[in-house]
C-alpha cells in the first residue's frame, strides 16, 4: 500500500508541479537520501571508492563516470571528478591525469546542450581544451582517452571545426581495438563514424558503419560499450568469440560461443582430450568444438567430460558430445538429479531469454552421467592427475571443483555466481559459498577458471577471495540484523553497506563486492523473511491491473499524463520507477504507440545502467523490448 501512496504523490506532484519546482530538485533528493538512504546505492558506493583514494583499477573511475551519465547527473559527476583530480592530482602520473580529464570531458560534453546559449561557446571550448590536454598527457596511446575525445568531438556542431579531429581519434580507436577494455567499445566508434559520414552526405558509408555498430538507427538514447550480445536464436553471450590457451598446448578456453565457457585439457601423455562442462545447446557445442578442432587440428580424441554442476547451461549441449565417436565418458555429482528437477520447475520463457530459441529443455531433462561422485576422489586420465572435489558452493548443492594440481588449474564452475543460484528457482547457499572459498584458498591454484567469462575476469585470485569472504560475512551479519530490526529490503539496499577495511584493502576486491552486494542482500532477505513482512508487504495481492484502476478510475489520469510522468521519471534517472508505472499503464491502455515508445527508452536506459555489472538484468530488460545486441567484430 505504501508503494501505491508514493506513486500517487509522484504523479500528483510530478505531472502538475514538477516544472515549477525543478530548481529545487537537488535539495529534495539530498533531503530524501539523508532520511532513507540513496536510491542509487551503486552510485554512492562508487563515489565512496573513488573518494577513499585514487583507484588503482581505472575501471572504477569509468564505472563511476558511466553511473553519473546514466543517472543524468553529468554536472554533479564532472564536479565530483574535478574535486578528486584537485585532491589527488599531485600524486598522479600523466596517464592518470589524462583519464580523469577525459572522464570529466565526457560528462561536460553530454551536458553542453543544457548550458545557456550565452555561455555555451566558452563551455564547449573549455571542454575541447580539456580533451586536448588529456591526449597530450596520454601520448595519444590510451584507448579510452582517444575514444572519449573522438566521441565527444563527433557530436559537436560543425562551427567548432572538430570533425577531422573526431575522425582521426575514432579511426585510431578502430585500428587499435586490441588496446580497448573490450571489443564492445568499438560499437560507439562505428556509430560515430557513421554519423560523421552521414553529415558529409555519404549515405552508403554511413549505413555500413551503422550496421557494423549493431545499432538500429542514428537516433539512439544510450551508449553501449558492453561485450555482451543478445540474439533471438542463440541467446546471450558474455564476450566476443575467442579461443585462448590458458596453458599453451595444454588448457584451452573458448569464450563467446554461447552463454557458457568451454574448457578442454590435453592429457599428460597427449593421447586424450578432457572437457569441462558440456555447454547449453547441441548446436553451440558443435560450433565451439569444431572451432577448437580448426584452431588446433592435432588435438587427441575427446574421452572425458567433467560437469561442474547440472544447470541448464552446463549440460544442455551433452546431446552433441554423446554423438561423437568414441563417446566421451561423463562425470558429475551423485545428486545431479535433484538439481535438474529444480530447474524443470523454472518458468519456461526464462530459458529462451537466456539461451535462445534453439534451447531444448529435453537435452537437460535427459542428462545422465556415466559416473557419479559423492566424495572427494582422485583419478588419472592419460597420465594427468585430476582431483574431484564435491562442494555445496553458493549456487547449487551438486557443485564439483575439478583440480589439476600439477598444472595449477582449478575449474570452479559457478560456485560464486553473484545471484547465489539462478534467480528464478529456490536455491543458493551463502554458507556454502564461504566454505567453497576456503577450499579455493587452500588449493591456491595459479589459474582459477569459472563457468562464465566475467566470473573468471572479476573473481580471479584466491588472495582476493580470502578478503572477499571477510567482506561478505560482514554483509551477511548486517543484513540479518536489519531483518530482525524490521527493515525493508529497499532500506537495506539504500544503506550502502560497505565493510570496514574494504576501501583500504585489496583493490581487486572492490568491483567483485559491488557485483555481489545487491544479490547477496536479495537472496538472504528472501531466505530469512516470511511471506508477510514488517512493512506489511505480502498482505495484499495487488497487481498491475489494480494499480491501473487506481491511477485511471480513481485519480482520473489519462494515458498522456501517465506517459508524461514516466518520461519525467526517466529524465530524473528513475528508470525502475518509470518502468513500473508503464507496466500499470499498459495494463489499462494496452501497449499503445506512446507507451511502447516510453518503454523502449526506459528499458534501453536500464540496459545501459547494468551493462557492466549485471548481465542477467541486461538480458531481461533486453527481452522486455525485444532488443537484440549483435556481437562486435573488429574489421581488419
Amino acid at each position: 500500500m505504501r508503494k501505491l501512496i508514493f506513486l500517487v504523490l509522484v504523479l500528483v506532484l510530478g505531472t502538475g508541479l514538477l516544472a515549477s519546482f525543478r530548481k529545487y530538485t537537488t535539495v529534495r533528493v539530498i533531503a530524501d537520501q539523508t532520511q532513507s538512504g540513496s536510491a542509487r546505492p551503486e552510485l554512492e558506493y562508487l563515489k565512496a571508492v573513488n573518494s577513499a583514494a585514487p583507484p588503482k583499477d581505472p575501471q572504477l573511475l569509468f564505472l563511476l563516470m558511466g553511473a553519473y551519465a546514466n543517472a543524468n547527473q553529468q554536472v554533479e559527476g564532472a564536479e565530483f571528478l574535478a574535486a578528486r583530480l584537485n585532491e589527488f592530482g599531485p600524486r598522479f602520473s600523466d596517464p592518470q591525469k589524462a583519464l580523469y580529464l577525459s572522464a570529466i570531458g565526457l560528462l561536460r560534453g553530454q551536458h553542453a546542450s543544457s548550458v545557456s546559449l550565452l555561455h555555451r561557446m566558452g563551455y564547449v571550448k573549455d571542454t575541447i581544451a580539456m580533451l586536448d590536454q588529456a591526449k597530450r598527457l596520454s601520448g595519444g596511446q590510451i584507448f579510452v582517452v582517444d575514444w572519449i575525445s573522438g566521441v565527444v568531438r563527433a557530436q559537436l556542431p560543425g562551427f567548432f571545426h572538430q570533425r577531422q579531429a573526431a575522425q582521426d581519434d575514432l579511426r585510431w580507436c578502430a585500428a587499435n581495438i586490441a588496446k580497448a577494455p573490450d571489443i564492445g567499445w568499438l560499437r560507439e566508434v562505428d556509430f560515430q563514424l557513421g554519423k560523421l559520414a552521414l553529415a558529409e552526405g555519404d549515405q552508403a558509408k554511413a549505413q555500413d558503419y551503422l550496421r557494423q555498430s549493431g545499432y538500429k538507427s542514428f537516433d539512439k538514447p544510450v551508449t553501449l560499450t558492453t561485450p555482451f550480445s543478445e540474439d533471438l536464436l542463440g541467446g546471450h553471450a558474455f564476450a566476443a568469440r575467442r579461443i585462448a590457451e590458458v596453458i599453451p598446448g595444454r588448457v584451452y578456453a573458448l569464450s563467446g560461443f554461447e552463454f557458457t565457457e568451454y574448457y578442454f585439457v590435453v592429457s599428460d601423455d597427449r593421447r586424450e582430450l578432457i572437457g569441462i562442462d558440456a555447454g547449453t545447446r547441441a548446436d553451440s557445442a558443435k560450433t565451439a568444438y569444431e572451432a577448437l578442432r580448426a584452431y588446433a587440428p592435432n588435438l587427441p580424441e575427446l574421452t572425458t567430460i567433467f560437469v561442474t554442476h547440472s544447470h541448464w547451461d552446463h549440460i544442455g549441449g551433452q546431446a552433441y558430445f554423446r554423438g561423437l565417436h568414441p563417446k566421451p565418458r561423463f562425470y558429475s555429482r551423485s545428486n545431479y538429479k535433484d538439481e535438474i528437477d529444480g530447474e524443470l520447475d523454472a518458468p519456461g520463457s526464462i530459458a529462451k531469454h537466456f539461451f535462445g530459441e534453439r534451447f531444448n529443455l529435453d537435452d537437460v531433462r535427459s542428462f545422465k552421467p556415466d559416473a557419479t561422485i559423492d566424495r572427494p576422489a582422485e583419478l588419472r586420465i592419460g597420465g594427468t592427475r585430476i582431483a574431484l572435489i564435491p562442494v555445496h558452493g553458493g549456487e547449487t548443492h551438486d557443485a564439483m571443483f575439478i583440480h589439476l594440481p600439477d598444472l595449477g588449474v582449478l575449474f570452479v564452475g559457478d560456485f560464486i555466481m553473484p545471484y547465489l543460484g539462478a534467480p528464478f528457482v529456490v536455491e543458493g547457499d551463502f554458507q556454502g559459498l564461504l566454505d567453497a572459498i576456503d577450499i579455493v584458498v587452500q588449493k591456491n591454484p595459479r589459474y582459477m577458471l569459472h563457468g562464465h567469462e566475467p566470473l573468471t575476469r572479476n573473481f580471479s585470485s584466491p588472495e582476493m577471495l580470502a578478503q572477499l569472504k571477510t567482506n561478505l560475512a560482514w554483509l551477511r551479519d548486517q543484513v540479518l540484523t536489519a531483518i530482525r530490526r524490521g527493515d525493508t529490503r529497499v532500506a537495506i539496499h539504500r544503506a550502502n553497506l560497505i565493510p570496514p577495511g574494504l576501501l583500504g584493502g585489496r583493490p581487486d576486491a572492490l568491483v567483485p563486492y559491488l557485483i555481489l552486494r545487491e544479490h547477496v542482500i536479495d537472496r538472504l532477505y528472501h531466505q530469512n523473511v516470511g511471506y508477510w513482512q514488517a512493512d506489511l508487504e505480502g498482505l495484499d495481492h495487488l497487481g498491475d491491473s489494480d494499480r491501473a484502476e487506481l491511477l485511471v478510475d480513481y485519480l482520473g489520469l489519462s494515458e498522456k499524463r501517465l506517459v508524461t510522468a514516466a518520461e519525467k521519471m526517466a529524465a530524473d534517472g528513475k528508470y525502475e520507477l518509470a518502468a513500473s508505472l508503464l507496466e500499470a499503464s499498459a495494463a489499462r491502455f494496452g501497449r499503445t504507440e506512446s507507451i511502447a515508445k516510453a518503454e523502449r527508452l526506459v528499458y534501453l536506459k536500464l540496459m545501459e545502467k547494468y551493462q557492466n555489472t549485471d548481465p542477467f538484468k541486461y538480458i531481461l530488460y533486453s527481452a522486455k523490448i525485444g532488443e537484440q545486441t549483435p556481437p562486435m567484430v573488429a574489421i581488419k
